[in-house]
């Protein structure tokens, strides 16, 4: 036995004793874990007894800093310090639409620049990075067209597999646990791992009682400022995103993280909305439903949601001193022809 699987087993005896790993042992872990020589059970056997203890929030950032060091740098460092990532860690099963692709495009035509993360749908019918794509998005752009993409459009999507290589070695352990109806500690490091390291973020969280957990995280990252949000639809039941259908709790994070409790829609001046207006579906569905909502056609709930996650970000990024102060500027960006714009801008640029 080579002395990366010693430690790696090492690291499981004390994970099973209910032991918290250090940065160090985490490091060591990570290594072990992106390898291709270290097999699939060995894999599965870590990230189970890492679950089954329950991952602190400094093993996690720990694991952040690991696969962070380890992505593929985009090149975008003098746009980071004033950009945000709108992004949810998935795996809520609600079925909700993709509210964050519509929250990027209107902040883009805000002047705020967006740098999203993200994948192809897991545990939805629809992924931001299909619809994305579907609305003009390379996803296998080059860095240096994402770097255009930021100058041009305001706003760049990076895949998550295009800069993350090392992931592909534990796809497979990942898909065995999934399988057995187990996640672990990488369903919830995409959002923690944006290559373009955005100094602001709003996270949609799958569960309430990871909301405070992910912001600590968030924290220990160093992140200038964000929120972390997760709505509860019924007891037990919610969604990554923070929504005018549901009440919300939510945790500041960097500069913000005195904000600590539950937000409702009328506390920011909207309407309190029925979750079936949230409601999205294939990707056709969803094309459909971009349509209806730049057409002034859309469910009322949704647009009025879009609006409370760009008015959010507004704040989250300084340019609002509140979260009402940039509803209005965000409706008229979604419902008065700016977001079509950005759409047809996108699918030029893309084309070139």
């Amino acid at each position: 036995m080579d002395a990366s699987m010693q430690d790696l087993n090492e690291h499981i005896v004390r994970l099973r004793a209910s032991r918290e790993l250090s940065a160090a042992e985490v490091e060591s872990a990570a290594l072990t874990l992106m390898s291709p020589d270290t097999g699939d059970d060995a894999k599965i056997a870590f990230l189970t007894a890492l679950g089954d203890k329950g991952e602190t929030a400094a093993e996690i950032a720990a694991f952040a800093k690991a696969f962070r060091a380890r992505a593929i740098d985009p090149g975008v460092g003098r746009w980071s310090d004033g950009a945000i990532d709108i992004v949810g860690t998935g795996g809520d099963m609600a079925g909700g639409f993709n509210i964050s692709s519509l929250v990027v495009l209107t902040l883009a035509s805000a002047g705020v620049t967006v740098m999203k993360h993200g994948n192809r749908g897991i545990t939805s019918k629809c992924g931001s990075a299909d619809l994305l794509a579907a609305l003009g998005v390379d996803l296998e752009a080059s860095p240096e067209k994402v770097r255009g993409a930021l100058d041009e459009l305001g706003f760049a999507f990076f895949f998550a597999q295009a800069y993350h290589p090392a992931f592909k070695h534990i796809a497979p352990a990942r898909r065995q646990l999934a399988a057995q109806g187990r996640r672990s500690v990488f369903n919830i490091l995409g959002p923690l791992i944006n290559p373009g390291r955005p100094a602001h973020i709003l996270l949609g969280v799958f569960s309430e009682s990871w909301v405070e957990k992910l912001a600590e995280v968030l924290d220990l990252l160093g992140t200038g400022a964000g929120l972390a949000a997760h709505g509860v639809i019924a007891p037990g039941r919610g969604i990554d995103e923070l929504t005018t259908a549901t009440s919300n709790r939510v945790r500041g994070i960097g500069r913000l993280r005195g904000v600590d409790g539950v937000w409702n829609a009328a506390d920011h001046g909207f309407k309190t909305s029925p979750f079936a207006d949230l409601e999205g579906g294939d990707l056709t569905t969803n094309l459909a439903i971009v349509e209806a909502l730049l057409d002034g056609r859309g469910p009322a709930g949704l647009v009025d949601t879009i609006v409370f996650n760009a008015a959010t970000a507004l704040w989250i990024t300084g340019r609002t001193g509140s979260v009402a102060e940039g509803a209005g500027r965000a409706r008229e960006l979604l419902l008065g022809g700016a977001v079509r714009a950005k759409i047809a801008a996108t699918r030029e640029f893309f084309k070139k």
